[in-house]
């Protein structure tokens, strides 16, 4: 094993939380390294280390064996690594290319232009082909599909040459055909002697992708080693302890479709209906009217939980409480007329904050000082406390682990034994089949009912159009 990327008793503390104590991490040439844990468990800010992004309080940071200072993220790229965020780093207004040239900057080349992508055939310029195919270097990054916009992502990381990549949830927007190709290209990219590290909660791409894999919880790592012979099961309690491991529902798992059912579709152009009491999931491949259908659906008597929380669903630099009286700005316990009653709207914050057990230091904490996991937390709570006749959700686990997930699903199906209607889209197709009472498939902006007993295989067919 050659070490390309190594850091050594990492400490790093944010006022009063310590985010890692004592980490170690080593990613070795030509691998995919898992890199798994709860959401706040440290592994961001681990990346976000080697990037140069934030610098350690303690520790040692080699690269091929090099001790390092990286103060800013142009040291990390002038050594060779790259990164893809969890939240969309593009600038909406410029074009694709133009983002593409911002992020090489100078330490940048045409290789990562359209034009230069298939100039050199090599695994790096491979995977710059492939994720150019359907972008138009003219379109602006505003106007890409989700699916797309991860793909400009990736590419960006690429675009200094990287050849070490940090991906932080890459596969968490992405459609199961997708997240293959995805999973396949980093492969061929390791196997050609790239280096990747590979941020995700979603255990069965953990065993699809990946060779090594490291485990932090509350910022040790608590497993670290090769994945032959590990379980879901052990990771799930190597990521959670042993308490909680037993009681995960994780991603993946074997669905009885048989248990599917399917009710009316209103219409073949993009209608349908949820029943009071029912859970409706959508499943459908990037790009195909879902989005658009979803926002749709809005209305008075319903609640939207956005799959970006951070542009869609919370102002980041408000606190928690002024977030739950934007998205509540007619609730009479605290609107009246122009006045608004904050005491009284901050002591419910605080009651939410116990009841969904979203990790904050107080209602007045600012949104973005939360996990990616806990801010979904917010978003969620705030949709449920508008008691709405209809629940709207897109990509409601989005970036979560194993544990908050069963915790979104539970609330979303005791809110459905309430009396609620959910429509949900997801990504993930075993969480559509998990998670829904009744399943529709969208293609092209036309919603087709799953029959009962339908195979998963079979509704993948049908997502991409396909007939048996």
């Amino acid at each position: 094993m050659t070490p390309v990327l190594e850091l050594s008793q990492i400490r790093k503390r944010f006022g009063s939380a310590e985010a890692l104590d004592g980490a170690d991490f080593i990613l070795a040439r030509g691998e995919v390294h898992g890199l798994l844990g709860e959401n706040g468990a440290g592994k961001s800010t681990l990346m976000h280390l080697a990037f140069g992004l934030f610098q350690p309080d303690a520790g040692e940071i080699k690269v091929r064996d090099r001790v390092v200072s990286l103060r800013k993220p142009a040291d990390a790229k002038r050594l060779g690594i790259g990164m893809v965020h969890q939240h969309f780093t593009s600038v909406p207004a410029l074009t694709v290319e133009e983002n593409l040239w911002l992020a090489a900057g100078r330490h940048g080349s045409a290789a990562g232009t359209p034009a230069g992508a298939g100039m050199v055939d090599t695994a790096l310029g491979r995977l710059r082909r492939r994720l150019w195919e359907g972008l138009d270097p003219a379109a602006r990054a505003l106007d890409l599909s989700v699916g797309a916009k991860q793909r400009l992502e990736i590419l960006q990381a690429l675009a200094s040459d990287a050849d070490i990549l940090l991906l932080d949830e890459p596969t968490a927007v992405l459609a199961p055909p997708e997240v293959a190709e995805l999973l396949g290209l980093l492969g061929e990219f390791a196997a050609g002697g790239g280096s990747v590290v590979f941020i995700t909660h979603k255990l069965d791409e953990v065993f699809a992708a990946v060779s090594r894999v490291t485990v932090l919880r509350r910022g040790r790592v608590t497993f670290a080693g090769a994945i032959d012979g590990c379980t879901p099961a052990g990771l799930a309690r190597a990521m959670v302890g042993d308490g909680a491991a037993d009681q995960l529902v994780l991603l993946g798992a074997p669905v009885d479709t048989a248990d599917l059912t399917v009710g009316p579709v209103v219409g073949s152009g993009g209608g349908l209906e949820a029943r009071r009491g029912e859970i409706v999931g959508l499943a459908a491949v990037e790009g195909n009217g879902q989005r658009e259908l979803l926002r749709a659906l809005l209305g008075p008597a319903t609640a939207f939980v956005p799959e970006d929380r951070t542009t869609e669903g919370l102002i980041g630099r408000f606190s928690l409480t002024e977030n739950l009286v934007l998205g509540l700005s007619r609730d009479p316990r605290w609107v009246k007329g122009p006045w608004v009653d904050w005491a009284r709207a901050s002591r419910r914050m605080a009651e939410l904050l116990g009841q969904f057990g979203i990790r904050a230091s107080g209602p007045d904490a600012p949104a973005e000082s939360l996990s990616g996991g806990n801010q979904q937390k917010v978003v969620l709570a705030r949709a449920l406390e508008a008691k709405p006749q209809l629940l709207v959700a897109e990509n409601p686990t989005r970036g979560l682990d194993v544990h908050a997930t069963a915790f979104v699903h539970d609330q979303l199906r005791t809110y459905a034994r309430g009396g609620g209607s959910v429509v949900f889209y997801s990504t993930d197709l075993d969480e559509v089949l998990a998670l829904a009472n009744r399943v529709v498939v969208m293609v092209r902006g036309v919603v087709i009912p799953v029959p009962a007993g339908t195979s998963r295989r079979s509704v993948g067919a049908m997502m991409l159009g396909v007939n048996g």
